[in-house]
């Protein structure tokens, strides 16, 4: 039966959390004048698992295999992140070795992010090849990541004064390998995205920021840069070796999802020039500040204590937060992932604030998708850029 309806008579519409193109648990309650977008109120927290109250009662490094889970597709980061915030409280020295594999490692998460970015982005948009082609390099990476640290996705490589283990035999050179393997792959994917007429159709003039928006938003990464704003924390922080390697920000002024796309591309043909460049100067040296193991231990063991009694058990050294708090922050592929640290002159963080990127620059769907069509909603969300995992935390 047909029943006529007036312009009053919206319809609201669940996309997700079950939507493929939701990218993780994400829900979003549309209103819909038919198929032109009234309102979009999305609903966060089915991911939520409380990783910031799990941080204060945990030491570093019984946390560092938790933080893998915020982002799971930019794993070094948060492992970064976690081990960055002790350092700087504690005013711990990085050797430089170490300073630069963390570079590397960096980098390379950086390109499978934004890879696993752009295939599902594509997908969401109606072309399947690219989603095919991108697992062809990001599995490359987690080869290499795979022989550095022994596993894939997780890695649990950094620690408190530099990182796990070193390089093993050979690895430098299939690096270098796979850079230039990498660099003829962004070739094709150039000839084959960003001049697709269909694809220009799709992302050019939807969901314009411009340069004003973004900072009042507190938006930040490929976000931020592709609205006109040259701002970039590797620049701005120098932290880790980042100014001793020739490298450029790279920005767009649309402020669309073109320019978003352009910004991700050309952030991993940058991301090939850093590592290529750490490849090439890495110095020799310690992997880890090994005193760090001796100094600023909880306590002391007494005689007849729990460790001389238990001698076979080897705890793992906890660190004695000092009594400060703390801002720390670095460039994830997303934007600006920070930590609001307190110590308390324990072996646990008193309090662990997460600022995660993904979830800030969630904050300006709403006011993007509005009065756009059904379908660019789709094309909005992809070029965000989000994971639920560090949205809900």
């Amino acid at each position: 039966m047909n029943i006529s309806t007036t312009r009053k008579d919206f319809m609201i519409v669940n996309m997700g959390p079950h939507h493929p193109s939701m990218h993780g648990v994400l829900r979003l309650i549309v209103t819909l004048d038919g198929e032109d977008v009234i309102d979009c109120e999305p609903i966060l927290g089915y991911l939520h698992r409380g990783m910031e109250k799990i941080a204060e009662n945990r030491t570093i490094i019984q946390y560092l295999p938790y933080v893998t889970r915020w982002d799971y597709l930019a794993t070094m980061f948060t492992e970064a992140i976690t081990v960055n915030g002790p350092e700087q409280l504690g005013n711990i020295q990085v050797p430089k070795r170490a300073s630069y594999i963390r570079v590397i490692m960096l980098e390379l998460s950086r390109i499978a992010s934004h890879l696993l970015w752009l295939g599902p982005f594509m997908a969401d948009i109606g072309a399947q090849t690219p989603f095919f082609y991108i697992f062809r390099e990001r599995e490359l990476i987690y080869d290499l990541f795979e022989a550095a640290t022994g596993m894939r996705m997780m890695h649990n490589f950094f620690r408190i004064g530099g990182v796990a283990t070193d390089l093993p035999y050979g690895w430098v050179d299939k690096c270098y390998d796979f850079c230039d393997y990498f660099l003829t792959r962004i070739v094709e994917y150039q000839k084959l995205i960003t001049r697709n007429p269909i694809f220009l159709e799709r992302v050019e003039g939807v969901g314009v920021v411009d340069g004003k928006q973004v900072i009042n938003w507190g938006l930040s990464g490929p976000m931020l840069r592709a609205s006109g704003i040259q701002w970039d924390l590797r620049k701005v922080d120098n932290y880790e070796c980042y100014e001793e390697f020739d490298w450029e920000v790279q920005w767009q002024k649309e402020g669309d999802s073109l320019a978003r796309y352009l910004v991700r591309i050309g952030e991993m043909l940058e991301s090939i020039k850093i590592i290529q460049q750490a490849l090439e100067g890495i110095p020799g040296g310690p992997y880890e500040n090994l005193e760090i193991r001796c100094f600023d231990r909880e306590k002391e063991p007494e005689w007849n204590d729990f460790e001389y009694r238990f001698f076979s058990k080897k705890p793992s050294p906890t660190f004695e937060l000092p009594k400060q708090e703390l801002y720390v922050r670095i460039e994830a592929p997303k934007g600006e992932l920070g930590i609001f640290l307190i110590g308390d002159k324990n072996g646990f963080p008193w309090r662990w604030k997460i600022r995660p990127p993904g979830f800030i620059n969630l904050q300006i769907l709403p006011q993007l998708v509005k009065r756009m069509k059904l379908a660019d909603i789709m094309t909005i969300l992809g070029s965000i850029d989000i994971i639920m995992g560090e949205v809900d935390r």
